[in-house]
């Protein structure tokens, strides 16, 4: 895996992340768009972790700490570079990131159809917790 490269996103690198989540992720979220991965990004440049190989750029993943809480979005791998290691790097980056800020657990938003999704959180150690669920309200 020396070939490939984790690195924070700069605001350069917004519009290639929104076309490679239409590519390679499932679901979209209300903050997809430009000006939401901005502000992402101005409010925490380390949060988005871009994993590149060749200045491709092969997976993401969001590692956001609010002070409280670990949270992990957006973790997604192109489909032609799967099974190769690249979300297991993405995930020990963001680890190491929350454990450097003092994070004590990490909190995955995973679609419950996304069963593929499912089998690589759980090859990372992470488990399901059927008692909680997410309440939205759009603002």
């Amino acid at each position: 895996m020396s070939d490939l490269h984790i690195r924070y996103a700069a605001r350069p690198d917004i519009d290639a992340v929104l076309r490679f989540w239409r590519a390679a992720a499932e679901g979209t979220s209300i903050s997809d768009d430009h000006e939401g991965v901005a502000r992402l990004i101005c409010r925490d440049p380390e949060a988005l972790l871009l994993a590149e190989r060749d200045s491709t750029l092969v997976g993401t993943v969001i590692a956001e700490f609010d002070g409280w809480r670990c949270s992990a979005y957006r973790l997604a791998v192109h489909p032609d570079h799967r099974r190769q290691g690249i979300a297991t790097a993405l995930l020990d980056a963001a680890e190491q990131r929350f454990a450097a800020l003092g994070g004590r657990r990490v909190d995955a938003m995973v679609l419950e159809e996304n069963i593929r999704a499912h089998l690589a959180w759980q090859a990372a150690g992470y488990h399901r917790e059927d008692r909680w669920r997410r309440w939205v309200k759009p603002l």
